[in-house]
Order: structure tokens, then C-alpha cells, then sequence
């Protein structure tokens, strides 16, 4: 039997949290999406959370409230404990400033978010190969 992944998915609207939940289910059943709704339930959750338990890996919204994306990702990379965990902007922003910034923050990538299900889909798989043998 597959181990379980968790991957932590912060995105404060809940349409995308539907299809997003959708697409995984559709690439992989071995995880368990763990699911936020701003930048400060993000920190709340990884400092609350043992070493053993911490996400293969952070998928985050660039624009939520309380902490964005790149906020989140500059308290991430602040420490050390979460360097190991990739992290993946998804974001309805193409803004150059904004990926640059992530990606300068320690982002493994950054993903506009595709406006059709079979392209969410694909991106899902893309996502979930950043947790190795979880895909």
C-alpha cells in the first residue's frame, strides 16, 4: 500500500478549492489535501504540525487575505524547517513583478491557473511531481 502525502493548498476562494480537489483526485488518490484559506492559517497549521507530518508539499494562491503568496513564502523561507517542502504559486495573476518575487522567495514555480479543467488537470500532475514517488 502507497504511503500517504499531504499537501497543504492555501487559496481563499472555494470554486477553486472544488476543482483543484477535483483535479488531484483525478491524478492521485495517495494524498491527503489539507486546505486553508489565507496566509496566516498557512504559518498556523506548519508550526502547529510535527516534522513527520509537514506537507510533500505548499501550493498557495498569490492573492489571499491576511498574508499573500510571496508573504507566505518569505516567512518559509526564513526557516529552515521548511526548506525541504516545495513550493508552488498558483495564482490567476501573471504579473512579472509578482513571479519574480515568488520565484526570487523560494518558489519552485509559479502557475497561472488554466481556465479549463483538463489543463488543471495536467497542472495537477505537474504539481504532485514535486512530492516524488506521491504521483
Amino acid at each position: 500500500m502507497k504511503e500517504t502525502h499531504t499537501i497543504l493548498l492555501a487559496d481563499d476562494d472555494p470554486d477553486d478549492q472544488e476543482l483543484i480537489i477535483h483535479a488531484f483526485s483525478e491524478v492521485c488518490g495517495t494524498y491527503n489535501l489539507h486546505i486553508v484559506n489565507d496566509g496566516k492559517e498557512v504559518i498556523d497549521f506548519l508550526s502547529t504540525t510535527s516534522d513527520s507530518k509537514l506537507p510533500c508539499l505548499i501550493v498557495l494562491d498569490y492573492n489571499m487575505p491576511e498574508l499573500n503568496g510571496a508573504e507566505v513564502l518569505q516567512h518559509l523561507t526564513d526557516n529552515k524547517r521548511y526548506e525541504n517542502i516545495p513550493k508552488i504559486i498558483l495564482s490567476t495573476s501573471s504579473n512579472p513583478k509578482y513571479i519574480t518575487d515568488c520565484m526570487h522567495k523560494g518558489a519552485k514555480a509559479y502557475r497561472v491557473k488554466p481556465d479549463n479543467f483538463t489543463q488543471l488537470v495536467v497542472l495537477a500532475k505537474e504539481m504532485l511531481s514535486f512530492c516524488g514517488n506521491a504521483a
